[in-house]
């Protein structure tokens, strides 16, 4: 969405979701993220303050997670999910589905799939590897 501007990316969650509290009309993207608030009460107080929501750290290695991190995640899956990019991540999705019989519980298994093809990317300084998520996805169902 925005790139590596983590202040801006943080400022329009908090911008989408003030937007979604006050009835004003939302573009189909401020759509998908508003929904996927509305999914995580417990993020919810943390975009009602900007400055707040700019400013903190998440350290992971103290068990902090990152709402702006984890509920990216989600877009993205659901992004993927809505272009079938990569190829086959929706029958993956549908037989993961049924097995666990809830869509945000599959996303959550589908997150660390996700999760541990973009950390490898990052450490090798590549392009995420779409088989090896696949085939993550593939060993879950």
């Amino acid at each position: 969405m925005f790139g590596n501007d983590r202040d801006s990316l943080r400022r329009y969650y908090c911008t989408v979701w003030e937007k979604a509290n006050t009835g004003q009309l939302l573009e189909p993207l401020e759509h998908l993220i508003a929904d996927v608030v509305r999914e995580h009460p417990e993020y919810q107080p943390v975009l009602a303050d900007v400055d707040a929501a700019v400013g903190r750290e998440y350290v992971s290695d103290m068990g902090q997670t990152n709402p702006f991190l984890h509920m990216g995640m989600h877009i993205a899956i659901r992004e993927q999910l809505s272009s079938n990019r990569p190829a086959g991540i929706l029958d993956a999705y549908r037989r993961l589905y049924q097995q666990l019989g809830d869509s945000h519980v599959t996303e959550h298994a589908m997150m660390e799939c996700l999760g541990e093809t973009l950390w490898e990317a990052q450490r090798d300084g590549t392009e995420p590897d779409e088989r090896a998520y696949l085939e993550r996805l593939r060993r879950l169902a």
